[in-house]
């Protein structure tokens, strides 16, 4: 009876990665259509389109603001002059404003399409300041400024509502690299 206390009882395998060994193979993924292992679940399009199609936006948004900022503070012809408007600046001071909100607007649109983590929050804090701007730009242009009013509601809309893929994307990785094991 000594003898059996004394000897370690064999472990059953763990199919549950909390309770396995750190290291230890972990389950065998069910097998697919053909034969080999089962595909990770894809990310649906519709996901990955909403948000490249809100850095689209934002970066054109951005390269348009930049140009429209350029040409308010090379020239004050540009623009008609409105008189007795209640939110007044100056036309350079407008350029300058437009022409900030354009430099950081097409950052943000590049970090979206380059999928940084950073870039939603901020885009879609940025799109909404973008929109304040473009409607109190609107006597100067009229027809654009509600043009861009819409192109930034669907961009906030867009980051708003995307899926976080990173998760999805890293679970799908973790399965391919069990898959391979």
């Amino acid at each position: 009876m000594s003898q059996q206390q004394s000897q370690p009882q064999p472990q059953s395998q763990a199919t549950d990665a909390a309770h396995s060994r750190p290291g230890a193979p972990g389950p065998t993924p069910a097998p697919g259509p053909t034969g080999g292992p089962r595909p990770a679940p894809a990310v649906p399009g519709w996901v990955t389109g909403g948000l490249v199609f809100a850095g689209v936006l934002m970066l054109v948004n951005g390269l348009l603001a930049v140009l429209q900022g350029i040409s308010a503070i090379a020239e004050d012809d540009v623009y008609g002059s409105v008189r007795d408007y209640v939110f007044g600046m100056s036309l350079t001071g407008w350029g300058w404003t437009l022409l900030v909100l354009g430099v950081v607007v097409a950052a943000v649109g590049y970090g979206i399409l380059k999928g940084a983590w950073w870039a939603r929050i901020t885009g879609i804090f940025v799109a909404s300041l973008s929109m304040v701007l473009h409607f109190l730009f609107l006597p100067y242009t009229p027809v654009w400024s509600v043009i861009m009013v819409g192109i930034d509601f669907f961009v906030i809309l867009a980051l708003a509502t995307a899926q976080d893929i990173s998760e999805s994307t890293s679970a799908s990785t973790r399965e391919n690299a069990s898959a391979g094991r």
